[in-house]
């Protein structure tokens, strides 16, 4: 069975603003995708074709669900979510930039 997404007028113009004003542009994806499915298209074609850059299927299904389960907040990412940076000035000299290191060589 596939899987469809009914809209009322206010989330769909919920959705056409995010699509087309919203800063992250993840969220611009997202709510692009799902305004595709609302209008008929079956979610795994919108994943493989229907978007700036292929995504799987299951991306685009969790974002499905996650919206149908708590509206427009659903599509955006959490805090404390997503990748971590991979370095922190601050965990080598306090917050300067670079490891401190020995100006004098040895005697």
């Amino acid at each position: 069975p596939r899987r469809q997404l009914v809209l009322n007028p206010t989330q769909r113009q919920e959705l056409v603003q995010m699509r087309d004003h919203a800063r992250q542009p993840y969220l611009r994806e997202r709510a692009a995708a799902l305004l595709k499915i609302a209008d008929g298209m079956p979610a795994a074609w919108v994943a493989r074709y229907g978007l700036l850059r292929p995504r799987r299927p299951d991306t685009v299904y969790a974002w499905l669900n996650r919206y149908q389960a708590t509206g427009g907040a659903g599509i955006q990412v959490l805090p404390g979510r997503g990748r971590k940076p991979a370095f922190s000035p601050s965990a080598f000299d306090g917050g300067g930039g670079l490891p401190r290191v020995a100006t004098s060589l040895p005697a």
